[in-house]
């Protein structure tokens, strides 16, 4: 039914994508063709055939507890020590969940995998760039909570979308998702190509615009809550899911393991919900509207 997959970012609340894709994907035969992802979401899209999203659970519950909180102050006056252990943690991470046989599954598995990530402003070198985008970012969703933001475009931040088929090893995939989950000061700026990069949800957390405008039904999964919509909803031709309620968990939150647990479990009830509507017969009413928008 669905030819192209959205993944949002958000995170760690993208673990609840990985709980409602593993319960649905097998239920519908869910074989996209493309996918689209940014930051975290492009990251869990990688995962999900890379490896298994329990084994990702049972490293990051292994691994944090030794990671210890999320920020350290006291290194603000301790040169050469950074207060952010997000960067080193979240390279890591993807080094052993996407590398070496998981890089080799990806690779032969996944279906065609396009990641967003943002081009800064000409007229802005990185750190003013950071300060516009991210306040922008921030305000625009705290004042209106759009469900595509309008601000980071018109700030003059442009999309890039870099297939993962195309990365030439697995160093090179971990820079693209780095790339496109770059969040100052979390982690520093990625540079690809000689030019630096920021997170793709600068321009668009929701990467509808990387996907193929005629290229069949869109099912784009959501990681937080839009209060002026259903679970389930249209927009535009696609199916929108996105959480029931709010994920408990947050984006950069390297400290409780158990959450990124409990938001999981989150998208399997989910799943269970939508395949409830499916089974229904609403997702395909759905479908034939967008045919016929």
């Amino acid at each position: 039914m669905f030819e192209q997959v959205v993944f949002a970012g958000g995170g760690h609340r993208c673990w609840w994508q990985a709980g409602f894709w593993d319960l649905v994907a097998p239920a519908i035969e869910l074989k996209p063709r493309v996918i689209a992802g940014v930051s975290a979401g492009a990251a869990t899209a990688c995962l999900l055939y890379a490896n298994q999203s329990r084994e990702a659970l049972r490293y990051y519950r292994d691994t944090l507890p030794k990671a210890g909180r999320n920020a350290y102050w006291g290194h603000l006056v301790q040169p050469g020590k950074k207060v952010f252990p997000h960067s080193a943690i979240y390279r890591t991470a993807l080094k052993h969940l996407l590398g070496g046989e998981h890089y080799k599954q990806l690779m032969w598995t996944a279906p065609e995998i396009r990641v967003q990530f943002a081009r800064l402003p000409r007229w802005l070198g990185p750190r003013s760039a950071v300060a516009l985008g991210m306040s922008a970012y921030n305000l625009e969703k705290h004042m209106f909570r759009p469900l595509h933001p309008r601000w980071g475009k018109a700030i003059g931040f442009r999309s890039e979308v870099v297939r993962v088929q195309d990365c030439v090893d697995e160093d090179d995939l971990i820079s693209l998702i780095i790339a496109s989950s770059c969040t100052p000061p979390f982690t520093p700026i990625e540079y690809r190509n000689g030019r630096p990069t920021l997170d793709g949800g600068l321009v668009d957390n929701i990467p509808v615009d990387a996907v193929d405008e005629h290229g069949g039904h869109v099912l784009v999964l959501t990681t937080r809550q839009y209060p002026k919509h259903a679970p389930v909803f249209m927009r535009d031709g696609r199916v929108y899911v996105q959480p029931s309620e709010k994920p408990p968990t947050s984006s950069w939150d390297y400290s409780s393991p158990r959450g990124y647990e409990l938001t999981y479990e989150l998208g399997l009830r989910d799943g269970e919900a939508f395949l409830a509507r499916f089974r229904d017969g609403e997702l395909e009413r759905l479908g034939s509207m967008g045919a016929a928008g």
